[in-house]
């Protein structure tokens, strides 16, 4: 079933499903179906229109999907904006909640780049093709 713009399984109860919207968690979901007036322990597919048109007027409520990711976005560009600590961290790729970063941090700072001496393989190589380019 398709609501509001997110494809949702039929065989799913409406406690998991409705968590597939971006911003509706497990708590967020309590809280919209009391709003919708739906069990939360039945089946999308055993929804009536009526509970389906109650969902989507709920769902206004609540900031999700493409408004809660733009709202986001912006925040973080007004916080590169203002070159605030915060903002310097997004800038440079690196966590920005206080996470040590020396020896972790990988997702954020993406694959590690050899700083400092080379092997002993690969400093031969250049020696040998610095000998090449003389000759």
């Amino acid at each position: 079933m398709r609501i509001a713009g997110v494809d949702i399984p039929d065989h799913e109860r409406a406690e998991v499903a409705l968590t597939r919207f971006y911003g509706i968690g497990p708590k967020n979901v309590i809280q919209l179906a009391e709003k919708a007036n739906i069990n939360l322990d039945a089946r999308i597919k055993s929804l009536s229109r009526d509970d389906v048109s109650n969902l989507m007027k709920a769902l206004e409520d609540f900031q999700t999907e493409g408004d809660l990711k733009r709202e986001i976005r912006e925040n973080i560009d007004r916080l590169k904006a203002i070159k605030c600590y915060r903002g310097v961290r997004h800038m440079v790729s690196l966590p920005t909640r206080g996470q040590r970063t020396k020896s972790n941090a990988r997702t954020r700072k993406g694959k590690k780049k050899t700083v400092g001496s080379l092997t002993k393989e690969a400093w031969a190589k250049i020696e040998s093709q610095q000998k090449a380019v003389k000759k």
